[in-house]
């Protein structure tokens, strides 16, 4: 299982909202240095998010999405206000490996057929929910997207993406542990990657994660996480990020 160290910008600064809420911020400096911190750690891969522009639409903080990835010489996954094929192109041609899609993965869906097809493997769908059949959000995880997470896996089933990335919103800077139950059960309804996100704590949370394993079809037994995201149990100092790569090592 891979760990995808989390840094999500807000005017210009890396933070960490508390469950999605814009009104409970916490700052964290410089997301250029923290990358930097989370490679010299050993990580392979940094996960950005926009978070001004994925409530907007509007790429306000793209350069400084575009130099973190510039300034790190591993894998970069950034999401937030990818709404168009330029606001893709603007990111996969210039030095970002995979992007995710939200809001226009549920308002335009034929758009991640056509990113996919274009850039094999680089794309990624978030999907992001509060709770078991709960109606996914969009824009910022401030607005419905009118469907379930069931339903949008179905929809993706037979699209090539490059992975599904399943963030728990009522964890997400909680440090309440992961929705493992939730996550058992997205492994079992797609055949898609799934790298999951929201309320990792400590080292053994990602150990959970990583000895997952799915049971049914259509995702077949055995399956387990391709990643996890940890923001705020990093920036906290809850772990370091070579004790979170160690933790994700399955056990059996």
């Amino acid at each position: 299982m891979e760990l995808f160290p989390a840094i999500d910008l807000h005017d210009r600064g890396a933070v960490r909202l508390v469950q999605g809420d814009f009104g409970r911020v916490r700052g964290y400096g410089d997301p250029v240095a923290l990358a930097r911190s989370y490679v010299a750690g050993g990580a392979a891969w940094i996960h950005v998010v926009d978070l001004d522009a994925a409530r907007t639409g509007e790429p306000v903080n793209r350069d400084v999405v575009l130099e973190i990835a510039a300034a790190v010489e591993v894998k970069v996954q950034a999401g937030g206000g990818v709404r168009g094929p330029a606001d893709a192109a603007a990111l996969l041609d210039h030095g970002i490996e995979r992007v995710v899609l939200g809001t226009a993965a549920l308002e335009t869906p034929e758009l991640v057929e056509a990113l996919a097809e274009q850039y094999p493997g680089r794309v990624a769908v978030g999907l992001d929910h509060r709770g078991a059949g709960a109606e996914l959000a969009v824009r910022g995880w401030e607005q419905s997207g009118g469907t379930t997470l069931g339903s949008a896996l179905d929809r993706l089933a037979d699209v090539d993406i490059g992975a599904v990335v399943v963030t728990a919103i009522d964890r997400d800077g909680m440090l309440g542990g992961p929705d493992l139950v939730g996550l058992r059960a997205t492994l079992e309804l797609t055949a898609h990657e799934v790298v999951a996100s929201g309320g990792v704590r400590s080292p053994q949370d990602l150990s959970m994660l990583a000895d997952l394993e799915a049971q049914g079809a259509p995702g077949g037994g055995g399956r387990r996480l391709a990643g996890a995201i940890v923001g705020t149990a990093l920036v906290q100092g809850a772990m370091t990020v070579e004790e979170a790569i160690a933790a994700c090592v399955p056990s059996v």
